[in-house]
């Protein structure tokens, strides 16, 4: 089992699927199950049910969080107990309008004129941090026309006005859009901030930026898992004699089966990215289909 993100499931000996969960590191995750479970007795006796694990791995861990939600929305195991995980998804918009720029997190996309949605992201504290970083280094809310005097003299002081608004936008923009080097200029600068906190022992303001410096990480991670897009696509990898096929329903990575073939099966690639991980995962099935559990 690697030690990167991803999601695994656990069978019985029937083959039936008793319990499906993510992880940021899958084998410190699946090991644990095997340690010590103090009273935790229902796991105890879920443990001695398994009998084969399977497991892909993710991009990162934002994906592996929308892979296992959108899995469990569709078929709840046994040992599960919440459908589709507990995590709200969130947007986030940018308004380039003239008179009232700005960034907000809302729970459904939007479409009017000057607002871009981003999205969906998973973890609702999470955002709320992001937002405050990109605020933090990127004032676009003081870059408006319709500020009053006390907005206008908080543009004065962080240097920004309504000429600045292109500017701000399209920096914020860089960063949703997964852009490395916007992504890594935004954590330097927050870094560079929370190094100075320290300085001065302002330790709560570092602890501060080191979150959203984290959340930062969370939204520009690679995610492919739930998108706007609307399209229905099917995808498979094979691996000595172990074919896996995915299905990607209206933009999210909804279905995941396992199945012995002796020749590779025949499939799309799939959206861009997933050909790649459609064959390293069937590698790691052929691997965890030769080790059982004992």
């Amino acid at each position: 089992m690697p030690e990167e993100p991803g999601v695994y499931r656990f069978r019985d000996a029937n083959g039936r699927v008793v319990y499906l969960g993510r992880a940021l590191n899958l084998r410190r995750r699946v090991a644990s199950y095997w340690g010590d479970l103090g009273d935790r007795r229902h796991l105890r006796t879920m443990v001695a049910s398994i009998a084969r694990i399977e497991a892909i791995v993710c991009a990162s861990g934002h994906e592996a969080a929308w892979a296992e939600r959108n899995l469990l929305e569709r078929s709840l195991p046994r040992w599960n107990r919440t459908v589709g995980g507990q995590e709200s998804p969130v947007y986030l918009l940018v308004d380039t309008s003239v008179a009232t720029p700005g960034l907000s997190l809302a729970h459904e996309p939007r479409t009017r004129a000057g607002v871009r949605s981003f999205g969906p992201y998973l973890g609702g504290n999470r955002l709320r941090l992001a937002l405050s970083a990109l605020h933090r280094v990127f004032p676009l809310h003081y870059a408006g026309t319709g500020l009053s005097g006390a907005g206008r003299e908080m543009g004065r002081v962080r240097r920004v006005d309504a000429d600045s608004r292109a500017d701000l936008a399209a920096a914020i923009v860089a960063v949703l859009e997964r852009d490395p080097a916007a992504a890594s200029a935004v954590s330097d600068e927050l870094a560079r901030r929370r190094d100075e906190a320290s300085r001065v022992e302002a330790f709560e303001l570092a602890g501060r930026l080191h979150e959203e410096i984290s959340a930062i990480a969370w939204i520009t991670a690679t995610q492919r898992a739930t998108t706007m897009a609307t399209s229905d696509v099917a995808f498979s990898g094979w691996s000595d004699g172990i074919q896996l096929r995915f299905d990607v329903r209206a933009g999210r990575l909804s279905g995941w089966r396992q199945m012995r073939c002796a020749k590779p099966g025949s499939g799309a690639s799939g959206p861009p990215g997933w050909a790649e991980f459609a064959r390293r995962n069937a590698a790691l099935a052929a691997v965890l289909t030769r080790h059982p559990v004992r």
